[in-house]
C-alpha cells in the first residue's frame, strides 16, 4: 500500500486528469488474460511493471497525454483530436492504437507512433461516455445513454443498444467465447457485454445476435447504489460462471457469479455483499464504516484485491472471501494506517514561543471582523510550547486547530453577524450539518432573517425551501419560526422563483402543508369562540361568590326578591324591629341559598359586583 510513482501533469490545474488506460505490454498481451480489460486492472499493473510502461491520460481540455511510469517522464501528447472533455480512452491490444470519445460527441482512433489523429467519427448525437473493443479487437462499443457496437474497418454501426437512461459509465465484454458451439464463430455473433451507468441501480447484461431486431438487455444485476468500478473475470468455458465484483458509490462492495445463459427476467441480486468497518474501541465506541474504492479479481478468479479507506492514502489488500455468507463485515482499525505522522527530525516547521501579551490574529471569513484572540495565560501557552519529549501534532489536528467556528465570531452586540449567518446556513445546507440549521433558523428577529435572506447565494434558495418545507412538518413551535423564512425568501426571491420551470413541483408539497393547515383554522377559531364564552361565564361566577361587599342596589334587588318569598312576612318583621346591621346579617344567609337567581338577575341588569381588578383579570 505505498505510493510508487507521482506524477502531476503541468497543466493539472486548467487540464485535469478525466480517465486513464494502461498500454498493452510488449504490444501483444499474454494470450491467457482477457485483452480489452487488461489495461483497466490496477491489480495486475503491480504483478506486470516489467511490463507495463505507458499510460494514456484524457484530461478535460480533450489533450491526452502519453506518460512512461518507467522513464518517469511524458512521452508524448496527443492533440487535435478533441474540443472537450475526454471521457474514455482505450487501447488496441494488437496495433498501437488507441480509442478515445469526448464530450464532442465524437470517437477518434489515433496512431500513438506518429502522435496523430488515424480516423475520426461522430459516435452519437449527445457526449460519448465510454468505450471498449472487442475480445477479437475488430469490433468497438461505445456508448452515450444508447449502445452502439462499429465495425472498425468500415466505421459503421453494427449493432444497437437500448442502452441506459443515464450516461453509460462502464462498458466490459464478459465473454470471449459464445456458448453454443454449433454455428462457426465470426468473432462477436454470441457474446455477452456488460454495462452500468451513473445514477442507475442496475448493470445490465446484453446479448449480440445474428439478427438485428432485439434491442433489450437480456439479464440485469441489482445493487444498492450507483456502480463507481466494476470488475469480472471472464468466462472462457461454457459452463464456467462469470464472477462480476462491483463496488457502489455507498462504499460496499457486491459480489455475483452467474452463467450467462440467455433472458432472465427479473434483476439478479448479489450472492455476496460485503463492507469494512473500524473495530469500534478506545475511545470511539461506534464501528464507523470504511469505503471500499475499488476491487479486482486476481489471477486465481477466486481472491480478491479490496483498495478502501482514504483516496489520498488508500490501501490495498488480497482478501480470499467465504462467498457462502451473504454478508461479510470485515473489521479494520484504518485510523493507526492512515493518521499523519510526523517526524521531529523531518519536520521544517517551527512553532515560536508566544509571549502572553502578543495578539494572535485569526483567519475569518472575508467580509467582517474577527474577533481577537489573545492567549489566555494557561491552555494557550501550553499549545505553543512543546515540551521536548513530545511529538509533534498531525497535520489533521493542526488543521482542527486553525478551523474558527464561524458562529463563534460575535459582534459588540453578541449576535453573530448577518453576513455570517448566511454563510453559515449555505454551510448547514451543503453540509447537511443539523447542528448549524438549527442554530440560524431558530433566530426569532425578522431583520436578521430578512438580511440573511437577502445575502444567501441564489444556488441555496431551492435547497432552503426543501428544508424550511421539511421542518414544518414537525411541531408546531419550529413551524411559527419557519413561516417567518418562508415569508421572507418569497418576498425577496420570488423573481427567481418564478423562473423555475419546475417550480410547482418543487413547491408542491409545502402547498399541500399550508392547505391541511389551513383547512382546520376555522373548526378552531370556532372551538376557541365558544370556550372564550364558557371561560368567562366561569370567571364571572367565581368572582361573585369571593364578593364581600355588597353594592347598595343589590339590597333593593333583593327586597324586590323577598317580597316574592313565602317567608317575606317574618323577614319584614325583623327588618323593622332590627337595625341596619341585623338586617345585612340577615341577607347574607339569604343570600347563600340564593345565589344563583342574583346571578342571573346580575346580569340581566349589567350591574355586575366585579372589582376593577378583577375586571380586567377577566377580559
Amino acid at each position: 500500500s505505498r505510493l510508487q510513482h507521482e506524477y502531476v501533469p503541468t497543466a493539472h490545474l486548467s487540464a485535469a486528469c478525466t480517465c486513464l488506460a494502461w498500454a498493452p505490454p510488449g504490444g501483444r498481451p499474454p494470450p491467457s488474460k482477457d485483452g480489452p480489460q487488461r489495461k483497466k486492472r490496477k491489480s495486475e499493473g503491480a504483478e506486470a511493471n516489467k511490463q507495463l510502461d505507458i499510460l494514456a491520460i484524457g484530461t478535460a481540455v480533450g489533450s491526452i497525454l502519453l506518460y512512461s511510469t518507467v522513464k518517469g517522464e511524458l512521452q508524448s501528447k496527443l492533440d487535435g483530436g478533441h474540443d472537450s472533455r475526454v471521457n474514455c480512452v482505450r487501447w488496441h491490444q494488437d496495433n498501437c492504437c488507441l480509442y478515445s470519445c469526448s464530450e464532442d460527441k465524437h470517437i477518434v482512433e489515433w496512431n500513438t507512433q506518429t502522435c496523430k489523429v488515424k480516423c475520426k467519427w461522430k459516435g452519437d448525437n449527445s457526449s460519448v461516455t465510454s468505450l471498449c473493443i472487442s475480445p477479437d479487437g475488430k469490433m468497438l462499443l461505445s456508448a452515450g445513454r444508447t449502445i452502439k457496437l462499429w465495425d472498425l474497418e468500415t466505421k459503421e454501426v453494427y449493432r444497437h443498444f437500448t442502452g441506459h437512461a443515464t450516461s453509460v459509465s462502464s462498458l466490459m465484454f464478459t465473454t470471449v467465447k459464445p456458448m453454443n458451439d454449433s454455428k462457426p464463430f465470426d468473432g462477436i455473433t454470441g457474446l455477452y457485454f456488460l454495462s452500468g451507468a451513473i445514477h442507475d441501480r442496475l448493470l445490465s447484461v446484453w446479448y449480440i445476435r445474428s439478427d438485428r431486431k432485439e434491442k433489450n438487455a437480456v439479464m440485469s444485476f441489482a445493487v444498492t447504489d450507483e456502480p463507481t468500478f466494476v470488475d469480472l473475470t471472464v468466462s472462457e468455458v461454457k459452463e464456467e460462471p462469470v464472477k462480476l465484483a462491483v463496488v457502489c458509490r455507498d462504499g460496499q462492495l457486491h459480489l455475483f457469479e452467474h452463467i450467462l445463459n440467455g433472458y432472465c427476467k427479473k434483476p439478479l441480486t448479489s450472492n455476496c455483499t460485503v463492507q469494512i468497518a473500524t473495530p469500534g474501541n478506545d475511545g470511539d465506541s461506534t464501528p464507523r464504516p470504511v469505503p471500499i474504492l475499488a476491487a479486482a479479481f486476481c489471477t486465481d478468479k477466486q481472491s480478491l484485491l479490496l483498495v478502501y479507506g482514504n483516496t489520498l492514502q488508500p490501501i490495498i489488500e488480497k482478501v480470499s472471501l467465504n462467498t457462502s455468507e451473504s454478508h461479510i463485515c470485515l473489521i479494520r482499525d484504518i485510523q493507526k494506517v492512515l493518521s499523519l505522522k510526523t517526524d521531529v527530525a523531518l519536520t521544517k516547521v517551527k512553532t515560536p514561543v508566544v509571549n502572553s501579551d502578543t495578539k494572535v490574529l485569526v483567519p475569518g471569513m472575508p467580509g467582517h471582523s474577527t474577533a481577537v484572540k489573545t492567549p489566555s495565560s494557561g491552555k494557550e501557552k501550553k499549545k505553543n510550547k512543546r515540551k521536548p519529549g513530545e511529538t509533534e501534532e498531525s497535520i489533521e489536528e493542526r488543521l482542527g486547530a486553525l478551523d474558527i467556528d464561524v458562529s463563534k465570531v460575535k459582534t459588540p452586540g453578541g449576535l453573530p453577524q448577518t453576513d455570517s449567518f448566511a454563510v453559515l446556513l449555505v454551510q448547514g445546507l451543503e453540509s447537511n450539518d443539523a447542528e448549524i440549521l438549527n442554530r440560524v433558523l431558530n433566530t426569532r428577529k425578522e431583520n436578521v432573517i430578512k438580511n440573511t435572506v437577502a445575502r444567501m447565494p441564489i444556488h441555496a434558495i431551492i435547497p432552503l425551501l426543501h428544508e424550511l418545507t421539511k421542518r414544518l412538518q414537525g411541531n408546531p413551535y419550529s413551524a411559527s419560526l419557519m413561516v417567518r423564512w418562508l415569508k421572507s425568501v418569497f418576498t425577496l426571491h420570488a423573481s427567481y422563483l418564478s423562473t423555475l420551470p419546475d417550480l410547482i413541483p418543487q413547491l408542491g408539497m409545502l402547498y399541500q402543508l399550508m392547505e391541511s393547515r389551513v383547512k382546520t383554522l376555522h373548526k378552531l377559531s370556532r372551538l376557541h369562540g365558544r370556550l372564550f364564552i364558557l371561560v368567562t361565564q366561569v370567571a364571572a361566577s367565581e368572582t361573585v361568590q369571593d364578593v364581600t361587599k355588597v353594592n347598595q342596589t343589590a339590597k333593593l334587588v333583593y327586597e324586590d326578591e323577598s317580597s316574592e318569598e313565602e317567608e317575606g312576612s317574618d323577614d319584614e318583621m325583623i327588618a323593622d324591629k332590627d337595625s341596619d346591621e341585623n338586617w345585612e346579617e340577615d341577607e347574607e344567609k339569604e343570600e347563600q341559598s340564593d345565589e344563583q337567581e342574583m346571578t342571573v338577575e346580575k346580569e340581566i341588569n349589567g350591574d355586575s359586583d366585579l372589582e376593577p381588578e378583577n375586571e380586567s383579570e377577566e377580559e
